[in-house]
């Protein structure tokens, strides 16, 4: 019902006029001593006829001793998270970031993040698990797991994640058979690379996945595409879109959402909903990539303008300002519906209008 929702600025995209959907406050951490401080960027699908998500959820230490800060982190040997603390005085203490604490050269996170799963029947109310459905679990995940995106293959969810520890950013995969208990599979792209999206059929006998290599020195992050015979051991790695100067995504861009399968002008395609990033101001907005249905490293459209921007006070404000930032879709029809996380904080939904994305790629 339009009733339901906020009309932007932008005529094909409508939000939820109850965003965000998910706040901090809705959730029971995980221990009595940490805080809820961030629920944002879930992976979803359809199962049945529930939406489920699978929610990134930030906490924090509750108390933290006056002039110092902490980092909480799990710690392999005792096979449970700790709190490690500095002095506010700590020589080289850098906290320009605020996900972010420097210390001496080294980098640790202010909050650990795990996966909580959400279940709801009309695709906004949610009911949410009260305990992680998936946490951080061996050293190269000791400062959290991050944004889930869940591709359904035959009857098995692949959820492939961000693995974050002082070893770099990795990306790492799990499989379940009802999103509540999962089975690691290890390190699938090693540091530094995140924003994979697996695409839910084969093609050409082989897997696909897009993935966001991170260049350190010579570079700019990018989109790139690789295969696999068995989601494990990928290769055959091509660069598939950049970032654009003088646009919307002229910093760095990474994918977003798991591709689905789009028709467009009596042409099959795949839709990969993607983020770019402005530098001036710094704002994470969305995009899509229209791809070869049967072969993805093909680019027959772009979004010329963002097809979701920050715009709304949730948006704009909040953590990390001015994001909005998807790990999960799903389309039927003209509907497409977005999960998407806002300033790094909340969780949101806002649905959009195929035929306009179409109409937008150049």
């Amino acid at each position: 019902m339009l009733s339901w929702y906020a009309v932007s600025s932008q005529d094909s995209v409508r939000r939820y006029a109850g965003n965000p959907i998910l706040l901090p406050a809705q959730l029971t951490p995980s221990r009595p001593d940490f805080e809820v401080v961030g629920v944002f960027n879930p992976g979803a699908i359809r199962v049945g006829e529930e939406t489920v998500l699978l929610l990134r959820v930030a906490e924090a230490p509750r108390e933290v001793p006056d002039g110092y800060v902490a980092s909480p982190m799990y710690d392999p040997e005792l096979g449970e998270i700790v709190v490690r603390t500095w002095p506010k005085s700590t020589p080289g203490l850098d906290l320009t970031d605020s996900r972010l604490l420097v210390v001496a050269g080294d980098t640790f996170l202010t909050s650990i993040s795990h996966f909580r799963r959400a279940r709801s029947v009309d695709g906004f109310q949610f009911q949410v698990d009260p305990v992680p459905a998936f946490s951080a679990g061996h050293a190269l995940e000791a400062f959290g797991v991050e944004d889930p995106r869940i591709t359904r293959i035959g009857d098995i969810y692949w959820v492939n994640y961000t693995a974050v520890s002082g070893a770099g950013i990795a990306t790492a995969l799990a499989s379940s058979r009802d999103l509540a208990s999962f089975e690691r599979h290890g390190v699938i792209f090693s540091p530094p690379n995140r924003d994979v999206t697996i695409f839910p059929e084969q093609m050409q006998g082989r897997y696909w996945a897009l993935h966001r290599p991170m260049p350190e020195d010579i570079g700019r992050p990018a989109i790139w595409l690789a295969s696999s015979p068995d989601l494990l051991a990928w290769g055959g790695h091509r660069l598939v879109a950049s970032a654009r100067v003088g646009m919307w995504d002229d910093l760095k861009i990474g994918g977003g959402a798991v591709p689905f399968r789009v028709d467009a002008n009596g042409r099959q395609a795949w839709l990969a909903i993607y983020h770019g990033v402005t530098a001036s101001p710094l704002t994470y907005s969305l995009g899509a990539l229209l791809l070869d249905a049967e072969d993805p490293g093909i680019v027959l459209g772009r979004s010329r303008k963002p097809i979701l921007f920050p715009e709304a006070p949730y948006e704009l404000n909040g953590f990390f300002a001015n994001v909005t930032f998807t790990c999960g879709a799903h389309a039927a029809g003209d509907l497409v519906r977005v999960y998407y996380g806002a300033s790094d904080g909340v969780t949101c939904v806002a649905d959009l209008s195929l035929a306009h994305i179409l109409a937008g790629l150049a």
